[in-house]
């Protein structure tokens, strides 16, 4: 099926680094329009002029479908997961048209731009309606006092940041594109504030959700049921916030060692399940995970056979809920354990169960190259993740105070060891010395013009043992709705390795030889095109050339300036981590003030979470 969003094929004439200004200037009125009637609405509320709003919340005040939460926080709550949605949507559209065609003419020619910015916005304008709707008297001790007579939500003061925090990338993105060119990987440092800020709101919803419960404190049964529906719906997007990092793997051109899959899977899944099955209660990590499934596989399903772009694969995380509700089982009251041990057996029996998943569903599938590596980074992700999920989860209780002595201690070690094991999983080498000829063996005129299938022999064997990955990849076709192509290559002997069907080496291809192994990461180019918007000259196909393998992302990323000081990549870099890091700060102060708050009575009930 030919996309019908397909973006122009001509490589060259896209621009390479950041969007020219009168596209700037449009999406930043768009942004300053949307942002003004959000605020004039929120005063007219304030201020009595408008009664809409108080209507609607008299309405759904109460009513048992919203689980007994107030109106002021499940409404906010519904805004914020519905943009969600769209912006998820959105993101894999972009990722796969990214994947697919390559970079685009700006950030209003692409059409995934805009559930995308949409999302995001809805998202902090989510966390500005919570703050906004309750009045003085219905905010409890946990809140914030933004002006005299005007008390906000912990969970939506959160909520706003996290959404602007997000919303705050796209403009950024732009910034950093005329500074270092297009990054054209999801890892880039501006797009990563784009997931996080989106992923991490939950944790604010979550916030948000109690204070709303504990306003409304209804405790009819039709409520309770639906209290833990909504619970699971959040625990369950939360999943799939945090499991948008792992999308460059669920399109088979993962950018960064292999090894980071496993640990991203076994981060996700134990953070999100241990929250879900300890906050919401019994059956809740499998719910969570069957909303995920529903929702992430829907977008996958829209996006792919739809839309006619990409299809991403999706991690199954089955397993990894069946070992939480397990584990919790035993030790539903001790939080803290049952994020260990459930860490600890997610990155190992979870990272067996994931494994054979990868071989049926994903593209790049799991390799022997990683075992070790893979279990000792999921093991630790997971338990590190597992302490994060049971603070939340004390903290969501209001039993954080009372059950951990030094919070912070654990809080900032689990911190610590999530940043070093990411920083192990991300440093590559590009060794120097191998090199291959190309021999063609068939050339023939595809759909899709030329497609050859080749040899390649070494000067010396590619890899040693088993390799993460040794593959042909073509991307950025374009012409073809697919525009992607990942081939692993059969092996003849050790230094000769050959194509099993054809590769297109024509149009706006980009194809390569990569080679994955241990920490190295290499690639060699076997058919590019001129694109003078960068000023790089074609390479043609050349049967019987030896060429040298490089830096794989030289080759994946050519829109990369290479003239930039490398001062000026870490201090941006820094600036963004520290950005993120007030981020995670912040959320971590608002379920702490949430937790301390004193509301008798509430404490008490929600220390057993429904269904246990």
């Amino acid at each position: 099926m030919q996309s019908i969003w397909s973006l122009p094929a001509v490589v060259e004439d896209r621009p390479a680094g950041a969007a020219s200004l009168d596209q700037v200037a449009i999406a930043s009125g768009l942004a300053l329009v949307l942002t003004v009637a959000l605020l004039a609405v929120v005063l007219a509320h304030r201020t009595g002029r408008l009664k809409a709003l108080d209507r609607l919340l008299r309405r759904m005040d109460g009513a048992p479908l919203f689980g007994g939460v107030a109106s002021w926080a499940s409404l906010p709550l519904m805004v914020a997961m519905v943009s969600l949605i769209t912006a998820l949507f959105g993101m894999y559209w972009d990722i796969s048209l990214h994947i697919g065609v390559g970079r685009d003419e700006g950030p209003l020619a692409n059409p995934a731009h805009y559930p995308i910015l949409f999302g995001l916005f809805g998202i902090s304008a989510a966390g500005v309606l919570a703050c906004a709707l309750p009045r003085e008297d219905q905010v409890g001790p946990s809140g914030v006092q933004l002006a005299p007579g005007w008390r906000a939500p912990a969970g939506g003061v959160l909520l706003t940041g996290a959404g602007s925090y997000a919303l705050l990338g796209f403009p950024l993105d732009d910034v950093w594109h005329r500074i270092f060119g297009q990054d054209v990987t999801l890892w880039g440092p501006t797009h990563l504030m784009l997931i996080g800020g989106a992923g991490l709101s939950l944790v604010a919803m979550a916030v948000l959700l109690e204070e709303g419960r504990a306003a409304g404190r209804r405790t009819d049964r039709v409520s309770v049921r639906a209290s833990y529906v909504l619970g699971c719906c959040l625990a369950g997007g939360l999943l799939i916030g945090m499991s948008v990092f792992q999308a460059e793997y669920d399109f088979g051109v993962e950018q960064f060692r292999l090894v980071m899959q496993p640990l991203m899977i076994a981060t996700a899944a134990t953070f999100s399940l241990v929250v879900a099955r300890l906050w919401v209660g019994r059956g809740a990590a499998v719910a969570a995970v069957v909303f995920y499934l529903v929702v992430r596989g829907g977008v996958s399903v829209v996006v792919g056979p739809v839309l006619g772009e990409l299809w991403a694969s999706v991690p199954l995380y089955l397993a990894e809920a069946l070992i939480v509700e397990a584990v919790a089982a035993r030790w539903a009251d001790r939080p803290l354990r049952v994020g260990a041990v459930s860490g600890a057996l997610i990155g190992t029996v979870g990272f067996a169960a994931e494994y054979a998943w990868t071989q049926v569903a994903f593209t790049l599938a799991w390799t022997p190259d990683i075992l070790l590596e893979g279990v000792l980074l999921a093991t630790l992700g997971g338990v590190a993740a597992g302490l994060l999920a049971g603070l939340l989860v004390l903290g969501l209780r209001r039993e954080l105070p009372v059950v951990v002595r030094r919070p912070r201690l654990v809080f900032g070690g689990a911190l610590v060891v999530l940043a070093a094991i990411v920083t192990n999983g991300v440093l590559a080498m590009a060794p120097s010395g191998l090199e291959a000829s190309t021999t063609v063996v068939a050339d023939e005129q595809g759909p899709d013009g030329r497609e050859i299938q080749a040899e390649f022999r070494f000067n010396e064997p590619p890899v040693d043992g088993a390799e993460a990955w040794l593959t042909v990849t073509a991307w950025q076709g374009g012409r073809d709705s697919a525009g992607l192509h990942v081939q692993p290559l059969e092996e003849v002997s050790p230094t000769l390795w050959r194509t099993t069907e054809p590769i297109p080496v024509d149009g706006t291809w980009k194809t390569m030889v990569r080679v994955h192994d241990g920490r190295s990461l290499r690639a060699m180019p076997i058919y590019l095109p001129e694109d003078s918007a960068l000023d790089e000259p074609a390479v043609p196909v050349a049967d019987g050339e030896v060429r040298a393998f490089g830096e794989e992302k030289l080759i994946l990323q050519r829109e990369l300036k290479d003239d930039v000081p490398g001062w000026l990549w870490s201090v941006a870099g820094l600036v963004v981590l520290a950005c993120s890091l007030v981020l995670v700060l912040g959320l971590g102060w608002g379920v702490s003030r949430y937790a301390r708050a004193p509301e008798p009575g509430v404490a008490a009930e929600r220390r057993t979470p429904v269904g246990v």
